[in-house]
């Protein structure tokens, strides 16, 4: 019997309050659905959007720490606490996976999560496997680790004192405050020179931001986590992602001065990336909140995509090319040589204070 579920349900008066998607549509690897019209009867149109509850289930890990083979990022292993983001960043790269869970890149994503379990002995099996190398172990590679279900759950953390009883090399990039909450394990493992914070800032103005990314960390917020964990010896950077033409971009050189003041000592960026449904979410998003530039930047966008809204290549995807991108990429190199900014280079995280843990029922 063919699986299905209610499909499209939008919302035509703009984004529901404190999220980020403007529509639910249907997983695209399910064969059926169902189609939901509002005729108009039973509702007022001056009624808010509805208030959307976020529900939270146990994902049953089978492997937590997952092997990187892209050629243009920066790590070869990483692990994510969490499937879904309750964060809502409306262009978020990880939102076409929860279609392989049968749900909506859409509001699901930000609304329906799960958390790993299991976390403290998979990590335990895992680096006790023999030949295992341990190269830095990313944090929020596809999901941020310190979305605001962290608060109760604290996966991340348990994450954190498994690596730091391993004394095993670790970076995080991360939207959200919830880190410092952590500072404790961070500060320790940066003694030990085995750690390394990343946060990303999109925009620096609150209006764009609770647009952009609803249930994220306020600019002010995230510029006090890059302080507070810089003046807890932990070495701190900025990415700037995306950089969406028309829309952010020209906050490219305040983003990366602000957090250099805030004690960020290496930095990069990202230019908006758009696969698979991220596409549609995205254009429906300017039709709710940019309708008179909506054609503008979507131009823009195909001229940093060979003519396309997104082309994976690696090498390409992050950065794009063509002039706005060409543009793009040297006000960054001029701001960092200005700013005293560098890379981020992850291989100066000490490797050879590793200690595999002891397999858990071991009595010695």
């Amino acid at each position: 019997m063919a699986r299905k579920r209610d499909a499209a349900v939008s919302y035509p008066e703009g984004s529901v309050k404190g999220r980020g998607a403007v529509s639910n549509h249907p997983s695209r690897f399910l064969p059926a659905h169902t189609l939901v019209a509002d005729d108009g009867w039973g509702r007022d149109p001056a009624d808010e959007a509805p208030r959307l509850e976020t529900t939270v289930l146990p994902d049953r890990t089978r492997q937590l720490i997952t092997r990187n083979q892209s050629s243009d990022v920066p790590f070869d292993h990483s692990i994510n606490p969490y499937k879904g983001c309750e964060h809502g960043c409306i262009y978020c790269f990880a939102r076409p996976t929860h279609a392989f869970l049968d749900l909506s890149p859409g509001m699901d994503f930000e609304t329906r999560l799960f958390f790993k379990t299991g976390v403290r002995e998979h990590l335990t099996d895992e680096l006790c496997r023999k030949g295992y190398v341990p190269t830095p172990m990313a944090l929020g590679t596809n999901t941020d680790p310190y979305q605001p279900i962290e608060r109760e759950r604290r996966v991340t953390r348990e994450i954190l004192e498994v690596l730091l009883e391993c004394r095993h090399p670790v970076t995080l990039v991360t939207k959200g405050a919830g880190v410092l909450r952590d500072v404790d394990l961070w500060s320790e493992l940066a003694r030990l020179g085995l750690a390394q914070v990343k946060v990303s800032i999109t925009t620096l103005k609150h209006d764009l931001k609770n647009k952009l990314e609803p249930r994220t960390a306020s600019p002010e917020a995230r510029l006090k986590v890059l302080k507070t964990l810089h003046e807890a010896g932990v070495p701190v950077g900025v990415l700037a992602a995306p950089m969406i033409p028309f829309i952010n971009d020209h906050e490219l050189e305040d983003i990366l001065a602000a957090a250099r003041e805030c004690g960020a000592t290496h930095a990069n960026y990202i230019l908006l990336r758009l696969p698979l449904e991220v596409q549609a979410l995205f254009m429906e998003w300017l039709d709710a909140h940019y309708p008179g530039q909506k054609e503008r930047v979507l131009a823009a966008i195909r001229d940093t995509r060979g003519g396309a809204l997104y082309q994976s290549g690696f090498g390409q995807r992050m950065r794009g090319t063509g002039p706005i991108a060409e543009l793009l990429g040297n006000r960054f190199k001029i701001v960092i040589c200005k700013l005293g900014l560098s890379r981020e280079r992850t291989e100066l995280l000490r490797q050879d204070l590793f200690r595999p843990p002891s397999p858990q029922g071991s009595l010695f």
